[in-house]
């Protein structure tokens, strides 16, 4: 049997969506495995782009998942952040998954914070790029608009046009068409119930092995 991404190492990294072991941390890392890459996970709650390029603290915990390990996590502590040149180092990957958005969409405040979103999103596609390896970077999925995010249809949409237009060159996962609004069930208004985060890593596992079938990616 042909497996779609073999061949490929993938670094991923991600926020709170990464770092829950029933988050992407399991879903997305086995589905990746299943289509034959080998695959190292990272997550840290809370961070934004920034906080994988210069050492601070996450202040709610983090998660990493090492090819079929069992995933191992660290909830609701404060955790120093990982480096992503020292990952790069340490992984070799030829491709790294970011799944970055939530935690810099600023949900609930206004003005759209889109000059310092644009720093950091551009400072992490520049070290990647630096050591030529391949990206994609995942967008935002739906929520619900009640405390404690606030997580608006608008504020999503908005968040994710911004990344469509600035994460060059890696490329864009627009996970705004994988359901409707209201469509996955939340915990808490942001995070997925199992079954969601199940479904979106097999959205974001379909669509890098499209984008690998079309020499989008190496």
């Amino acid at each position: 049997m042909s497996l779609a991404l073999a061949g490929l190492v993938i670094l991923a990294i991600g926020d709170s969506h990464m770092a829950g072991r029933n988050y992407l941390l399991t879903n997305l890392h086995d589905q990746l495995e299943a289509q034959g890459a080998q695959v190292n996970s990272y997550g840290m709650c809370g961070a934004s782009a920034g906080d994988w390029l210069y050492p601070t603290t996450v202040s709610c915990g983090r998660g990493e998942h090492h090819d079929n390990q069992m995933p191992v996590t660290d909830r609701n502590k404060i955790e120093k952040t990982w480096n992503i040149n020292q990952l790069i180092q340490q992984n070799h990957p030829n491709l790294v998954v970011i799944e970055l958005a939530d935690t810099m969409a600023s949900y609930g405040t206004n003005p759209f914070p889109r000059a310092w979103i644009y720093d950091q999103v551009r400072a992490l596609v520049g070290r990647i790029q630096a050591d030529h390896i391949s990206c994609v970077w995942v967008g935002p999925i739906w929520g619900n608009p009640g405390p404690p995010y606030y997580k608006t249809v608008s504020r999503v949409t908005e968040m994710a046009q911004f990344l469509s237009q600035n994460v060059a060159p890696c490329r864009f996962i627009d996970s705004t068409t994988f359901a409707k609004p209201g469509e996955w069930p939340t915990t808490d208004g942001q995070h997925l119930t199992p079954s969601g985060y199940h479904l979106w890593g097999q959205d974001i596992t379909n669509a890098i092995v499209r984008l690998k079938s079309e020499n989008a990616i190496n």
